[in-house]
């Protein structure tokens, strides 16, 4: 079953577009990666920034953790975040059909 992943971000003062520069080149390079199948970025109201992700499976996911893309990602986010970034792992509950109940 495929996982849903949101992580967010938030900028300190002044650095939202810095955050989206970093995070940006991401998307690309883990599009590639086995199991990839979401990694997006939206901006929330709040001036968060909003990492929505699908994995094909637990494990394809827990790679992408330990690789590089995330390591050199996270290298480029140093100093410009006013918090740790918050990961959340989500899981389907089934409602309606297959396709209304899941992203």
């Amino acid at each position: 079953m495929p996982i849903i992943v949101t992580a967010a971000f938030t900028p300190k003062d002044g650095a939202f577009d810095q955050v989206v520069a970093a995070l940006s080149p991401a998307i690309t390079e883990v599009h590639q990666e086995p199991g990839c199948l979401l990694y997006a970025i939206h901006e929330a109201p709040t001036g968060e920034i909003f990492m929505i992700e699908k994995w094909e499976t637990a494990e394809l996911l827990d790679a992408h953790g330990e690789g590089d893309a995330v390591k050199r990602l996270n290298a480029s986010l140093d100093g410009l975040l006013k918090k740790p970034v918050e990961v959340i792992r989500l899981e389907p509950i089934a409602a309606g059909t297959p396709h209304q109940g899941t992203l």
